[in-house]
């Protein structure tokens, strides 16, 4: 993932239609670079942009923990890892609730006051920990801005399964088959 840089032009939202997409599908098939690139043709458009990021980290071909990144500032913690000792757990990874709080929340709130579109990648069992990112993506659901997240295909958590039945959520699913198709997909969706 990469971080926004140089967004802080004023947004145009005409062209832009309130919508939100949560794309879901299988594990490694394009949906995080799928928002990069929906990001770089927003920024191109001269729109504004801000949210998170939750990338994986590798260590010698090994995943080690996932970061939570503002994509706002590239400001990081480490979401979850190997080495973090914690009550809440996913697999092996320690998860801390501080970095979902003072990373995601602060940089999901900021983006509902500052952007033109608002990016969660992602909503998944580690960020579900926290009530404070919960209620953080329910006021970007209900805001006047497009949001665009990910969210675990498997993710079954009263939260999510209730995002996902909203009458003002589309979900998207993608594979790597139908990459290009989904794409095209979502942009005519945010575009009016």
């Amino acid at each position: 993932m990469f971080t926004i840089k140089h967004c802080d032009g004023v947004g145009k939202l005409k062209g832009l239609k309130k919508v939100n997409i949560l794309i879901t599908g299988p594990p490694r098939s394009g949906k995080s670079t799928l928002i990069e690139e929906i990001i770089k043709e927003l920024i191109k458009k001269g729109f504004t942009v801000r949210g998170i990021s939750t990338p994986e980290a590798r260590e010698r071909g090994r995943r080690i923990g996932f970061k939570i990144i503002d994509l706002a500032t590239g400001e990081w913690k480490w979401m979850a890892h190997i080495n973090i000792s914690s009550p809440y757990k996913v697999s092996k990874y320690g998860v801390d609730l501080d970095a979902i709080e003072s990373i995601g929340v602060k940089a999901i709130l900021s983006a509902i006051e500052s952007a033109d579109v608002i990016i969660i990648d992602e909503i998944g069992k580690m960020e579900l920990f926290s009530e404070k990112f919960k209620k953080a993506v329910k006021r970007a659901l209900d805001s006047s801005k497009p949001v665009i997240g990910t969210i675990g295909l498997k993710l079954h958590h009263p939260f999510a399964d209730e995002i996902k039945r909203r009458k003002d959520v589309t979900i998207v699913f993608l594979t790597r088959e139908k990459w290009e198709e989904v794409y095209n997909q979502i942009i005519n969706m945010i575009f009016q």
